[in-house]
């Protein structure tokens, strides 16, 4: 949590999403993130990734990397224009195997670059740094930054971020 000057405290939070095999000419997945300050949205982020993935463990665990990258430079930002920081950020995913997996510190994954995303994230957990908690994907806002949807699907997750 951010504390501004005063009472009032500031709450960051990221919502992170997949799409595995969102290209179908590249086979590459697409990562949506969604960060809010105070329930505000601040910054969004909606890109291919750069490597293929052959499950959605792997994509959702580099959306989460990419996540944690996200929110360590908006603190440090925030602290650099004289927000103290307390306690965590929080980030959401709806993979609940990559969210369980998180937070094992002595977890072993076979794919190198899985690893590194689970080390920063792992360590981000471990340095108190952000909460990693797991949201129904049907609740995830950040869904809509990954996939087409009906409005009858977008509309819900919107409503709460517009009004």
């Amino acid at each position: 949590m951010l504390k501004a000057k005063g009472s009032e405290v500031l709450i960051t939070t990221m919502f992170a999403d997949a799409n595995l095999y969102h290209d179908q000419v590249t086979g590459r997945s697409v990562t949506g993130l969604l960060m809010l300050l105070n329930k505000t949205p601040i910054d969004w982020f909606s890109k291919k990734q750069n490597g293929i993935e052959t499950a959605t463990y792997g994509s959702e665990f580099v959306a989460a990397r990419i996540g944690v990258d996200k929110i360590v430079e908006m603190r440090y930002m925030l602290r650099m224009l004289g927000v103290p920081m307390e306690g965590p950020s929080y980030m959401f995913g709806d993979n609940l195997a990559v969210v369980n997996s998180s937070k094992i510190p002595d977890d072993t994954l076979k794919k190198r670059h899985n690893a590194l995303s689970y080390h920063r994230v792992r360590e981000a957990i471990a340095a108190d740094i952000i909460k990693f908690i797991h949201i129904d994907g049907d609740k995830n806002p950040a869904t809509i930054l990954t996939k087409p949807l009906p409005q009858t699907k977008w509309y819900p997750l919107m409503k709460p971020i517009l009004h």
